[in-house]
């Protein structure tokens, strides 16, 4: 372990990550590693925008509240650029960097140095209840079309029996409803700027994207699916209100896990659709662990990163709670490992995470890099301001072209003010 025994045992460590369940099952283990290091934890836990919220003014301000930030791969190459965050260029042989898989790697790394260590990783997937499929007489194929899910899913609403057929995200933020939209987008042709930096959000295949997402969730999804994040459809897909899910390939563990899913038996999976064009509308993010500048605890963080993103931690998790419930998509190891390969999820996780590609994301050419962001510092003010246009469409307060309009002209001002054009 980085630091190992030589930490002061009196250190005591702060801690901010997002409300999600790998991340609470995580805490669960804490006192073990405090027994074993003498580091004492503290956790600030917080829901997913007031999270990014609360650690980019942290960051920024150099206010020194945390040891340790749960951040992902649209902020990691951009803070470790601004030298906000502490290189993780020295972590332990035993850890082994290596093992970590090249897609999380690159995406926490800047100029080729890894400033955050990948806790999960993950794309997105359809997750679908196969009996609900099976009465409908349709059968999911390995690689689904949008028009095939919208089918799917008016057929298998049923709104007497408060079954929707599909449930996704509408929520408003960048990473929430925001990064569900965009890659949709991907895969009916959109991009957010061309080559130029002009918005792109006066084009054509924006209002076929937005147009075809509002209808379909009218015909099959939930009421008040305007403000439906992340933890809003899990609920709903457990509770057994939900045709399909498209969404993070880690919430697999969560509804095929019988103690908290109530069709835990009867859940199936499918690539991220398409539209034919040739990109699906699949995502890559990690959430990871990174350590900010300012921190005076630099090597008991180290400490925990390493014991939190270790083989480890996966085998500590698997022993307690079986192979089905580890923090997946970060090591290479876990997708060779013979228990993990035998998890229903295990394989499309990988192959969904494998045909993510951030610097190649649209049909038509584009100067930025990331599937579902932008990778450029002014793009979450700018996407937050989007999304919520966007949600206001889709709880039928605008029109999708007002919507559209209005992201047009928010973003190429911010673009214009921020000198890109």
């Amino acid at each position: 372990m980085s630091g190992g025994v030589a930490v002061a045992q009196d250190a005591t460590i702060t801690i901010a990550t997002v409300n999600n369940g790998d991340m609470i099952r995580m805490q669960g283990y804490t006192d073990q590693f405090t027994e074993q290091t003498g580091i004492a934890v503290e956790w600030v836990t917080l829901e997913e925008n007031v999270l990014r919220q609360r650690v980019t003014t942290d960051i920024t301000t150099n206010g020194g509240q945390f040891d340790i930030m749960t951040i992902g791969m649209y902020e990691t190459p951009i803070w470790g650029a601004n030298e906000w965050l502490i290189p993780l260029d020295d972590l332990s042989a035993e850890y082994n960097v290596d093992d970590i898989l090249p897609a999380m790697r690159d995406g926490l790394s800047h100029d080729g140095t890894l400033y955050a260590a990948p806790f999960y990783g993950e794309s997105s997937m359809v997750m679908y209840r196969t009996d609900l499929m099976e009465a409908a007489g349709l059968e999911m194929p390995t690689a689904p079309t949008w028009e095939f899910i919208r089918e799917a899913a008016a057929a298998m609403t049923d709104r007497d029996n408060d079954i929707n057929g599909i449930c996704l995200r509408g929520k408003a933020g960048w990473g929430e409803g925001g990064a569900f939209i965009t890659v949709t987008a991907n895969s009916f042709g959109a991009r957010w700027f061309d080559e130029d930096w002009n918005a792109q959000f006066d084009q054509p295949e924006w209002a076929e994207a937005l147009n075809f997402f509002v209808g379909m969730m009218e015909e099959s999804g939930p009421p008040g699916y305007a403000t439906n994040g992340f933890n809003e459809n899990l609920s709903l897909f457990q509770q057994g209100k939900c045709g399909m899910w498209i969404d993070a390939t880690v919430a697999a563990s969560f509804v095929t896990n019988p103690n908290d899913s109530t069709v835990a038996d009867s859940v199936g999976f499918a690539l991220a659709p398409d539209t034919g064009l040739g990109k699906r509308s699949n995502w890559l993010w990690a959430w990871a662990l990174a350590i900010p500048a300012g921190t005076q605890q630099e090597e008991a963080a180290k400490t925990f990163i390493e014991w939190a993103t270790s083989s480890d931690y996966i085998e500590l998790v698997a022993e307690n709670e079986g192979w089905a419930n580890v923090p997946p998509g970060a090591r290479t190891s876990l997708y060779e490992t013979p228990e993990y390969q035998e998890v229903p999820f295990a394989q499309m996780t990988l192959d969904s995470i494998n045909a993510a590609d951030p610097t190649n994301p649209t049909v038509d050419p584009v100067p930025y890099v990331g599937i579902q962001f932008v990778a450029i510092p002014e793009f979450a003010g700018i996407a937050t301001e989007v999304s919520q246009e966007f949600s206001a469409a889709y709880a039928g307060q605008q029109s999708v072209e007002e919507a559209l309009e209005k992201a047009q002209a928010l973003t190429n001002d911010a673009m214009e003010a921020a000198g890109y054009r």
